[in-house]
């Protein structure tokens, strides 16, 4: 099927499943429960950042799980991406496909500039390169390229760009809508389906993101059992060795940076598609070191893990930033108050804006316990359930090999 392993099908299928089905799944908890404000993540907004996060990680496994070449600049071309998108918007119309087709082009064209300089060196100084053009990209976009009082105001400083009334947008329909649409269909467009006391939302901007997540996986299956994909194998294995033999490993692992970047400028294109605002702080250094995180808790190296990577991040992210003490105090309430004082205040620290500690802690748990990621954790609970039934021997005789 789709010229994939009986494996790989099945990898997809399931990830197409887990998609398909979010709404129902991220959705366990009644809705007007206590539990369904705090743990349900089954709302567009967060669901569309699952997915176009999931999009991001996969084009950044390409390069740092294949080649073993780590990018700490690939926020760049997130934030060069959405800005292509909202420039779209301002000249042509609405239509969200001009937009990400031009994301991804401009990430490409800016990877294949930066890739080519920063993959003269590897290993650390290949990251602080990264690392610099990617400051550098910051900086131009929040203040050089930003500045609301000069001619060549392109990113709209720390405001971040967005769509005004008088923006020329010259394809623009009067009969399409107000804002980011598929030929008509409003992105934030959602229906809602209530099943006792149940609710879920099916909105068209996740479902269009999820289709271009589905087929970034493919097109990240195939890579990866490609020869193409065994050549960044043996550049991340021994590079110096292929360089003896005479082979230039330098157009395997540009092109790796290329398509990884790429990716990166789709998931840009998608998050301006959802909300038509792009600002700098999509490019700052945190944002790439994110990215790394991400890609480090599925699993470096595996095809599902970007994906487990994202959402784990983020739905944690989420769940740990809306727990204030209001919540802690109703949920330690059958404590003596002595005691729910004194465990309120300290998980203070943790919840809240002290959510970045506590996923750090997370962060820490899995790389310690778990260093292949959420994937090596889901392979042991696998291993749990599936024991190997050892061949029968009878009086102690074996059969020998043929």
């Amino acid at each position: 099927m789709l010229n994939l392993t009986k494996r790989d099908t099945t990898l997809f299928i399931i990830v197409a499943i887990m998609v398909i089905f979010a709404p129902f799944i991220l959705n366990p908890f009644p809705e007007g429960t206590s539990l369904a404000q705090m743990f349900n993540a089954g709302y567009p907004d967060l669901m569309q950042r699952f997915v176009i996060f999931g999009i991001l990680v996969i084009g950044f496994n390409i390069l740092f799980g294949l080649t073993g070449y780590l990018s700490f600049g690939h926020a760049a071309f997130l934030g060069i991406g959405s800005y292509s998108a909202v420039w779209m918007f301002k000249l042509l119309g609405y239509n969200v496909l001009p937009g990400i087709l031009l994301s991804v082009v401009v990430a490409g064209v800016f990877s294949l500039l930066i890739g080519y300089v920063s993959l003269r060196r590897s290993g650390i100084y290949f990251s602080i390169l990264t690392l610099a053009f990617a400051q550098m990209s910051y900086n131009l976009a929040y203040s050089v390229l930003g500045n609301p009082n000069s001619s060549y105001n392109l990113t709209n400083g720390e405001t971040g760009l967005q769509v005004y009334s008088n923006d020329p947008q010259y394809f623009k329909l009067d009969s399409m809508p107000e804002v980011p649409h598929l030929f008509g269909l409003a992105m934030r467009d959602s229906y809602q389906l209530e099943i006792g006391n149940w609710l879920f939302t099916f909105n068209a901007g996740y479902y269009l993101s999820a289709i271009f997540l589905l087929i970034s996986f493919y097109i990240s299956i195939r890579i990866f059992r490609s020869p193409f994909g065994m050549m960044l194998r043996a550049v991340k294995s021994n590079q110096q060795r292929m360089n003896y033999t005479g082979l230039n490993t330098k157009p395997y692992t540009l092109a790796a940076f290329v398509i990884s970047g790429m990716y990166a400028g789709l998931a840009g294109g998608l998050l301006s598609s959802m909300d038509p605002l792009a600002g700098a702080e999509r490019m700052h250094w945190t944002a790439s070191g994110e990215i790394v995180i991400m890609a480090i808790l599925g699993g470096v190296g595996t095809l599902i893990g970007p994906i487990l990577g994202a959402g784990f991040n983020e739905y944690f992210k989420n769940i740990l930033s809306k727990i204030n003490d209001n919540v802690l105090e109703q949920w330690l309430s059958f404590m003596p108050d002595g005691l729910e004082n004194l465990l309120v205040g300290f998980l203070h620290y943790f919840v809240g804006k002290g959510w970045h500690l506590t996923l750090g802690l997370l962060f820490m748990i899995v790389i310690i316990f778990l260093p292949g990621g959420l994937v090596q954790g889901g392979q042991k609970i696998i291993a749990l359930f599936k024991r190997k039934k050892a061949p029968d021997t009878p009086d102690g005789k074996t059969t020998p090999a043929e």
